[in-house]
């Protein structure tokens, strides 16, 4: 009888010697391979592939580390306890994300987002964009898996089918949050808009006033003869004057103006 190496495909032990396979399930009549690619979240996201091998009466583990086979309990049962571990981190660890996005909505709500804003919505953006194509991939290839071997009366398909539900469920979580960050993306967007909209009104309303004195200053350094108030010795105090009665006049066209437009 064939060992385990001798068993498997030379193309098959290259893939479960990736270390970033894709998730897959391939059924041969000798073997059956199973890789599962999850997402590790730790301070940064990264992939990791963890392959077995399963025959009619032992399943194997590939370590990577050390090149080798390693049987595990049971056909059914050792696969199912290192992805089950394996799935129970990735649950837990998402939150980390949820956590990081619930903050960011608080401080947009009170008006105080940072400046680096579109920095990290973008990172988490790019992040969760991706455990979401990872965990749909490893959602289909462990459900292949379990209609493959449901037939089985020494699979235990309950176990394998908690499993589904739990990347499932990650899945669905990292759906949901991507909404909330669209939703943040909108909201900082307007938040934004307004106060941009906010500073072209002040700045028309500086322009409204200060733009007929411009205008004034401008007639009266003309060098050019016969400008008003030129002939007599309080010229400058009768331009200062009319200065002041134009600002004067132009700040209350522009407040009844102002209010005006805020009704």
């Amino acid at each position: 009888m064939k060992n385990i190496e001798e068993l498997i495909d030379k193309l098959h032990l290259e893939d479960l010697q990736n270390e970033s396979h894709p998730s897959i399930f391939d059924e041969n009549e000798e073997y059956s391979m199973l890789i599962i690619r999850l997402p590790v979240i730790t301070d940064a996201l990264q992939v990791q592939s963890i392959g077995f091998v399963l025959t009619a009466q032992n399943s194997y583990a590939y370590n990577k580390d050390k090149k080798i086979f390693e049987e595990l309990t049971g056909a059914f049962e050792g696969p199912y306890s290192i992805i089950d571990k394996f799935t129970d981190r990735v649950l837990k660890s998402f939150i980390t994300y949820q956590d990081e996005i619930a903050d960011m909505e608080e401080l947009l709500y009170k008006d105080n987002f940072r400046n680096d804003f579109m920095k990290n919505w973008l990172a988490l953006k790019v992040d969760i964009l991706r455990i979401e194509r990872i965990l749909l991939r490893a959602e289909i290839t462990l459900k292949s898996f379990i209609d493959s071997f449901s037939e089985n009366p020494e699979f235990p398909i309950n176990k394998y089918i908690d499993i589904h539900e739990h990347i499932e469920r990650t899945m669905r979580s990292a759906t949901l949050q991507l909404s909330k960050l669209d939703y943040l993306y909108n909201f900082y967007n307007a938040k934004s808009n307004d106060k941009m909209n906010r500073m072209i009104y002040f700045l028309t309303i500086i322009s409204a006033i200060f733009l007929p004195l411009n205008l004034l200053v401008g007639f009266f350094g003309m060098n050019t003869s016969g400008l008003p108030f030129t002939q007599g010795s309080a010229g400058t105090y009768y331009v200062i004057s009319v200065m002041l009665l134009l600002f004067g006049a132009v700040s209350i066209v522009t407040m009844n103006w102002r209010k005006k437009v805020e009704k």
